[in-house]
């Protein structure tokens, strides 16, 4: 099952209705409870924080955390010395902004901000 169904029903049973069927379940029902509605608002805020964790996971470039060698570190730094912008240096290494800046204070090219 995906989280976005998975949340879906969660917010549905939070909400003290049936997700099948669109009903509203009896006060008596365990899903009106305070505190199983607590626990499923709980649960919600967790399932929709891993979802951005995987959505970010999938969108992140393609060297997003690999090891560096000698020759990608010639290349940064040959780049960076040519004035080419930090983002465009990223971009031609599948790594993140963040990555190359950091790569770039451990060479001494730029101060940690």
């Amino acid at each position: 099952m995906e989280l976005e169904k998975a949340i879906s029903i969660i917010k549905a049973l939070s909400d003290g209705i049936d997700p099948d069927t669109g009903e509203q379940y009896p006060a008596d029902s365990p899903y009106q409870m305070p505190d199983t509605v607590r626990a499923l608002h709980i649960a919600i805020t967790a399932l929709e924080k891993q979802q951005k964790t995987n959505h970010r996971q999938q969108n992140l470039p393609s060297s997003a955390g690999k090891p560096w060698n000698d020759d990608e570190d010639h290349r940064l730094l040959e780049a960076y010395d040519a004035d080419t912008a930090i983002k465009k240096i990223s971009v031609l290494h599948g790594r993140t902004v963040g990555a190359i800046k950091s790569r770039l204070v451990k060479h001494g090219r730029i101060k940690n901000s």
